[in-house]
């Protein structure tokens, strides 16, 4: 069975000669960062007369006994210089935010654990429970008697660059593009604004996963973020956020921004982000994507899924293709499950909800709400009041964001730091 050591063993320890006399104290473990999943222990960190002194890992004996020992013949004089790749265990790690890449969360680091593996000291987990810091609070010896909380493998394990000045790290874009952007945005609400920053800096390789982030932040982040940003980046993400999201957001940014950010913006998405402003963000109007998928009373099912491949409409609003006549008034909602169903030559109208619930774009959300539960809906038309005509679709997520209260992710603990 592998040993499990605790940095926390190790560090301001005293270190002794071959002889047993005290020569200094541990200050740190230095690993090294690269292809290894668990990075191999490769020196120490010694603390000689107020001087910071490297020893590599094959002078330093007793680790597996917790007795720190040098067995070289004499110490390297020169101050301790961190190389590129290397950490230090517990100055870039102990204390601080991690990110654990599988379950999306962020941890505090409040030990590391070390193992020997084929006669090379390696970092294999973060113990992010509470018991470490009762440990140390305790004393070595009263502490051990405390059991070990839960460990995270560290090849799960992403520190911050801010942490490690000189291992020229960099957060993975793709491991992190395996989280639902939900999360992503979550860290980066966790996370300080220096941490939030090389965690958008990442996802920003993909522009439109960027994008899908930032509609997940809070406001208040969001326009945290836009702060740093000129008026011509600003408009570029919110060019590729969906146009209720953008409307909502400029309708908080500054006012003297607001009107160049949208001038900036495409012409089709601005027209889109324009109409939407005129709405209270309070209204079904506010609340609408003016995008979802429609066709003409006459079309056929395969044309209506043919509609559907072509949209760029969000996929929530997708749910059911919606049939207009001339006016643009809707008189049917075919689902999906119900148009792939039929025959393609057959007329979309025929396996169509032809008796349509809808709202007005003034309309509060309590009475959008009361609608779409009372017709067991996930999306919902939004017509125009002069000529009926359709304007846009209330989709359920969007509707549920809205009447959650601020900051629910975290008060029923989904995404809370883990302990």
């Amino acid at each position: 069975m592998t040993q499990i050591l605790h940095l926390s063993t190790f560090v301001r320890r005293p270190i002794f000669d071959q002889d047993g006399d005290r020569i200094g104290r541990v200050h740190d473990l230095v690993a090294r960062v690269g292809v290894d999943a668990h990075p191999p222990v490769v020196g120490v960190v010694i603390r000689i007369e107020g001087r910071n002194l490297f020893v590599p890992i094959r002078k330093i004996g007793g680790l597996a006994e917790g007795r720190v020992t040098f067995e070289g013949r004499r110490v390297d004089l020169r101050r301790f210089e961190r190389r590129p790749g290397e950490i230090l265990l517990a100055e870039d790690f102990l204390a601080r935010h991690l990110i654990n890449l599988v379950r999306g969360r962020l941890i505090t680091a409040n030990e590391i654990e070390l193992a020997q593996i084929n006669g090379t000291w390696e970092v294999v987990g973060v113990d992010a429970g509470r018991r470490p810091t009762l440990r140390r609070l305790l004393g070595r010896r009263l502490g051990a008697q405390v059991p070990a909380g839960t460990i995270v493998d560290f090849a799960s394990i992403e520190p911050f660059v801010s942490h490690v000045p000189s291992a020229r790290l960099r957060i993975p874009y793709r491991k992190l593009a395996r989280l639902h952007p939900a999360q992503i945005a979550d860290l980066v609400e966790q996370a300080s604004h220096e941490e939030g920053e090389e965690i958008i800096d990442a996802v920003g390789m993909d522009r439109e996963l960027e994008a899908d982030v930032f509609e997940e932040l809070d406001t208040t982040h969001q326009l945290e973020f836009l702060q740093s940003r000129s008026d011509t980046e600003a408009a570029r993400l919110l060019s590729r956020m969906e146009p209720d999201n953008a409307a909502d957001l400029i309708s908080e940014i500054d006012q003297e921004r607001r009107l160049p950010i949208l001038e900036a913006l495409p012409e089709a998405h601005q027209a889109k982000v324009r109409q939407l402003l005129q709405y209270n963000p309070d209204t079904a109007g506010g609340l609408m994507s003016p995008d979802f998928v429609h066709v003409t009373s006459g079309a056929t099912v395969e044309e209506a899924l043919q509609a559907v491949r072509s949209s760029r409409a969000p996929l929530e609003a997708m749910n059911a293709v919606f049939i207009l006549d001339e006016a643009g008034q809707p008189v049917g909602a075919a689902p999906i499950a119900a148009l792939i169903r039929a025959r393609g030559a057959e007329h979309a109208l025929s396996v169509a909800r032809t008796h349509l619930a809808h709202v007005h774009p003034h309309w509060d959300l309590h009475r959008v709400s009361r609608k779409m539960s009372d017709f067991n809906l996930t999306i919902l038309p939004v017509l125009d009041e002069a000529h009926g005509a359709m304007i846009g679709v209330v989709t359920v997520d969007d509707l549920l964001e809205e009447l959650l209260p601020q900051g629910w992710r975290r008060e029923f603990g989904m995404t809370t730091v883990e302990e």
